[in-house]
């Protein structure tokens, strides 16, 4: 990891799969972490694994450089406006909750945006809690970063962090641009995985069909074990994005069927031809990024920049500050 990086003082505000995953992953890498959650269960298994875990909140985030926050994305505000109070001006702040407009939004009323980052590792499982915690879960997963003009600062740093450390790939985007893409390619697909798997449960032939179910039935439903209470935050907190994209996907439900109805094997082929030209990201073509930018420069076309790198479907591999200029590395589609 990189020097400057190698000696942040970190907290993980939040430990449930996804803070705690941050956690352990910055312990094993020996970065000098506190973790705090209001379970003291949670706190004591921290204790338990050799990981500071103090009692009080202020105590763990005290003199640290970087703050991650977890927890429910209800609180995210709250907690925001709580550990802003208690640390320090230079302190960066994070959060990874799976939306951003509106934390970015809360950020900016309170005259934040100059330290916090809003950020969503677009990584999990159907698990919970800091027992289900992994420190590898983000090895090369996309790692969404919001920076805002007076945020570059505290963003070159996370990006050391998220990609030496962490080992995920940063992907820059505004946070309207973030929760337009998750609507579709995350929540959309948790009311989905609902419908289906509610379907099958109320189906007169449950039982057989759970027998039979086969690796289709298996995959799109999967995030239908996600916590519950932590799917329906998600999708109220996006609300107007999920139904806007679900229109869309309705849509595309209804033309499928009538192709069905009306025995037109030459739709159909065609649909699932163009659907089947849809691959997750990394498995195209890529072309390398690099890119400087003075420090002292206009933050407007560094802003304009890292932000369409995420938003063609690229990520960051890399920030370096030297000499009074920032460089970044990556990949984006060629």
């Amino acid at each position: 990891m990189g020097e400057d990086v190698g000696r942040l003082r970190v907290a993980v505000v939040g430990t449930g799969l996804i803070g705690g995953s941050i956690l352990l992953r910055l312990h094993e890498a020996g970065v000098r972490v506190t973790g705090w959650d209001p379970d003291p269960a949670t706190r004591a298994e921290g204790r338990r694994r050799g990981i500071d875990f103090p009692d009080e909140l202020g105590d763990a985030v005290r003199d640290r450089d970087v703050v991650f926050l977890g927890g429910p994305l209800p609180s995210l505000p709250e907690t925001l406006l709580t550990v802003a109070g208690l640390t320090g001006d230079r302190c960066i702040v994070t959060d990874v909750g799976s939306t951003k407009e509106a934390v970015a939004g809360f950020a900016a009323a309170h005259g934040l945006t100059g330290r916090f980052v809003p950020g969503h590792p677009m990584a999990g499982t159907e698990r919970a809690g800091l027992t289900a915690a992994q420190a590898g879960l983000f090895t090369d997963a996309a790692w969404v970063l919001c920076p805002s003009a007076d945020g570059l600062v505290p963003f070159r740093t996370l990006v050391g962090l998220v990609v030496d450390v962490l080992g995920a790939h940063v992907v820059p985007m505004s946070p309207q641009v973030h929760d337009r893409v998750v609507a579709l390619s995350s929540h959309v697909p948790h009311l989905l995985a609902g419908g289906l798997a509610g379907a099958a449960a109320d189906s007169t032939v449950r039982d057989a069909v759970v027998r039979l179910a086969a690796g289709s039935f298996r995959d799109g439903t999967r995030v239908a074990t996600t916590p519950a209470r932590r799917t329906a935050a998600m999708l109220l907190s996006n609300r107007d994005q999920v139904l806007r994209q679900l229109a869309e996907v309705r849509a595309a439900l209804d033309a499928l069927a009538e192709a069905v109805r009306d025995d037109d094997l030459p739709t159909l082929v065609a649909h699932y031809e163009r659907a089947g030209a849809v691959r997750p990201a990394g498995s195209g073509r890529e072309q390398p990024v690099h890119r400087v930018f003075d420090l002292d420069a206009d933050p407007a076309g560094e802003l304009a920049f890292v932000r369409s790198v995420g938003e063609s479907g690229g990520h960051l591999t890399g920030c370096a500050v030297a000499r009074g200029t920032v460089t970044y590395t990556g990949l984006r589609p060629a």
